[in-house]
């Protein structure tokens, strides 16, 4: 995007979690929640059958931050150190300051509001001026299976509007999907 956006992944806190690269050491708990079918369902692949399909999605991860192409957060509770899922700002495109928010959740976490607090805290950082060490944003969009209900509401309470409809988008295990596109402007962000 710019040579000004960060470098380095900011550390950000929310009362129960920090959002935190992902490392090497985290490998084992990105496989757990990858792998799992039913976090997988509405993903876009399917879920990973080799413990190191998730060592080389950290690598790949780091590679992006280094390209500034996706900014992407571990999400660590606070309580017990464990990695719950992973949120980012990513497809960045400078000229128009626009980005895609991505997310996901480990299973035995889903219903607890943390998926709401750490998106909460990345949105802050993605409309947050260069200055104050965020991304600069003006548009945020989000693309995901209608049939994610939970997903959607995640999305709506944030604030993000529906905005489109796409039919037979995806194509995962076999499956042909559909897509519903979200967005949401920094001047509609209420943190």
């Amino acid at each position: 995007m710019s040579s000004v956006l960060p470098t380095a992944l900011p550390i950000l806190e929310t009362p129960r979690l920090r959002l935190r690269a992902l490392t090497a050491a985290d490998a084992p708990a990105v496989f757990a929640i990858y792998s799992d079918p039913e976090v997988m369902r509405y993903w876009s692949r399917p879920p990973m059958t080799d413990p190191a399909a998730a060592a080389s999605l950290v690598e790949q991860i780091h590679g992006n931050l280094a390209q500034q192409t996706r900014y992407q957060w571990g999400i660590e509770r606070l309580a017990d150190g464990q990695i719950v899922g992973s949120c980012s700002v990513g497809q960045l495109d400078a000229q128009n300051r626009r980005a895609e928010v991505g997310y996901i959740m480990g299973r035995a976490y889903w219903g607890h509001g943390l998926m709401h607090e750490a998106l909460q805290r990345m949105l802050g950082c993605a409309f947050a001026p260069l200055e104050a060490g965020g991304l600069n944003l003006h548009r945020l969009e989000a693309d995901i299976d209608p049939r994610n209900h939970a997903s959607r509401r995640s999305l709506e309470r944030l604030g993000f509007q529906r905005e489109g409809y796409l039919r037979e988008r995806w194509h995962v295990a076999g499956e042909i999907c559909d897509t519903e596109l979200y967005g949401l402007l920094r001047s509609e962000w209420r943190p």
